[in-house]
């Protein structure tokens, strides 16, 4: 077993999670440690069957960029764009009264399954001699010179162990008992794929719908048209199955896939998972010989997420500082935490903007502002960014707390004051 320097030759990694944070950091690693002439054992311990689709990771499939130039450049793997269902051109905005059209073609994002990409990456990985463990992770100890991970079929001893098991209930027990770790809080969300049949599909062309609804548990919805489906997502802070058919006979849902009002939609036959993503960053997300990477970290984009992007972004920066600086709290903090300060630096603006956006979406005053968008640039600018989450999110609220924007916005309020 190696110290708490960088990973030697030898050096053995064992990885919880085959999801894009934890089979992007495997191959971050191999990839590194090859040009570095480093041999590592790597094992990726993942209970799910992604191939054949037996097993999904609850995630809408909208990837963008910087994702595709991260996986050449960090990973030696291309984009699999064989798996893309659609480019996505942009963004339909919906509240209570209003909508508006939102483009941005320099920043085009694309639409797959997700349980494809994680199924296209984890057969990479095998490719690359990575070795892929079809168990659960039940345990772990930490011990001075080493960390024992136990799973469902064979304990794993290895010289630092990295997180990438999302929001899973008995890893997150394990390792909050295991280790000074605390999980970040997070939102619930709901999820169905849903066939409206082609005629609707093509009409919704390729762009993605997004609601912002006037209702205190559901704090945003989107409708992303995949090829043959659409997927059909919301979040909130307390959502539930009831929540989503609540959500699917809003008039705007309904305008935008008129099936759901019809006589042959039957919602009780509709599949909807449910699952959680994180709103805001884990306490103690790295220690001596462990690191968490993705979700399991809070490393997203508040509010929008993000997650695949982010996972894979943060999972290569975990092999970095793991093969160049060390395993160690102080290599963590001195290298991975400064690394993602992009991310963590943005955070509380991206708060700000998520209480912003679902505050004015509850109390009617999101209205005027997508009348103001229609009209100025700059308002419109801000609302794009506040949907797809692309610029930094202190970017988006100055654009949105600029005396310009705000005065359009005050102007757009005055017929309805005076209605």
């Amino acid at each position: 077993m190696s110290d708490l320097g960088p990973l030697g030759d030898g050096s053995r990694v064992a990885i919880i999670g085959g999801g894009p944070g934890g089979v992007g950091c495997a191959l971050a690693l191999r990839h590194l440690a090859g040009r570095l002439g480093r041999h590592l054992r790597i094992t990726v311990v993942e209970g799910k069957q992604f191939a054949g689709e037996r097993h999904h990771n609850l995630c809408v499939g909208l990837l963008s960029a910087p994702l595709p130039a991260l996986m050449a450049d960090c990973l030696g793997l291309p984009f699999p764009n064989h798996l893309s269902h659609a480019g996505v051109a942009g963004y339909v905005l919906h509240t209570a009264k209003e909508q508006i059209l939102l483009e941005d073609e320099q920043r085009a994002s694309v639409t797959l399954r997700r349980v494809q990409f994680d199924d296209y990456m984890l057969e990479a990985a095998r490719q690359r001699g990575i070795e892929i463990l079809a168990a659960r992770a039940v345990d772990v100890d930490f011990h001075a010179d080493s960390v024992m991970v136990y799973t469902e079929s064979m304990p794993i001893e290895a010289d630092v162990v990295v997180g990438a098991f999302g929001m899973d209930d008995s890893c997150i027990a394990t390792f909050t008992r295991a280790t000074r770790y605390r999980p970040p809080k997070y939102l619930f969300s709901m999820l169905a794929n849903y066939d409206p049949g082609l005629a609707v599909i093509e009409g919704l062309y390729s762009y993605v719908h997004a609601f912002l609804p006037r209702s205190p548990e559901i704090e945003f919805g989107a409708i992303t048209p995949k090829g043959d489906y659409v997927t059909i997502n919301m979040a909130g802070v307390a959502v539930d199955r009831p929540a989503m058919q609540r959500f699917l006979a809003l008039p705007e849902v309904c305008a935008v896939l008129p099936a759901l009002r019809g006589p042959a939609f039957d919602f009780d036959r509709l599949p909807v998972l449910k699952g959680r993503f994180p709103r805001s960053l884990a306490n103690h997300y790295y220690g001596d010989r462990y690191v968490m990477v993705g979700d399991a970290a809070g490393l997203v984009r508040a509010f929008k997420g993000k997650g695949v992007t982010s996972a894979v972004q943060t999972g290569i920066r975990a092999a970095e500082t793991m093969l160049q600086r060390g395993i160690s709290s102080g290599a963590f903090a001195d290298s991975y935490e400064k690394a993602n300060r992009d991310i963590t630096g943005d955070a509380f603006y991206g708060s700000a903007v998520r209480l912003l956006v679902t505050l004015s979406a509850r109390f009617g005053l999101i209205d005027p502002v997508v009348r103001a968008a229609k009209h100025d640039a700059d308002v419109r600018r801000g609302l794009f960014g506040a949907v797809s989450a692309h610029e930094p999110y202190r970017r988006i609220l100055e654009e949105m707390l600029h005396y310009h924007a705000v005065l359009a916005v005050t102007r757009a309020m005055l017929p309805a004051t005076r209605s």
